[in-house]
């Protein structure tokens, strides 16, 4: 699931916290793969191997090239620090 595009989301369709990372990554012109696991079949199996993964709360949980990024606190971290754009482009999410 998380090779299908260079920015895959898991997240939830009434969590605000994921709407507000969703929308940063709107605002940089990125057009994620967003999985809203309360809307899926198989949602609870996914959110329980995103918490084997180490996600402290399992959304959102950002992957970017296929590798695990990390929730929230991570991504604006990244943002705020400057490093997130780059990633962005290493992806080939984001070409400007």
């Amino acid at each position: 699931m998380v090779s299908e595009k260079p920015i895959v989301i898991f997240s939830k369709s009434e969590c605000c916290i994921s709407h507000t990372i969703k929308s940063l990554f709107y605002d940089f012109g990125v057009n994620p793969m967003i999985y809203e696991l309360d809307e899926m079949a198989r949602g609870q199996e996914i959110e329980q191997a995103l918490s084997r993964l180490g996600c402290s709360q399992t959304v959102p949980a950002v992957f970017i090239g296929g590798a695990f990024v990390g929730g929230a606190n991570e991504i604006m971290s990244l943002h705020l620090n400057r490093s997130l754009k780059p990633m962005l482009k290493r992806a080939g999410a984001l070409w400007v």
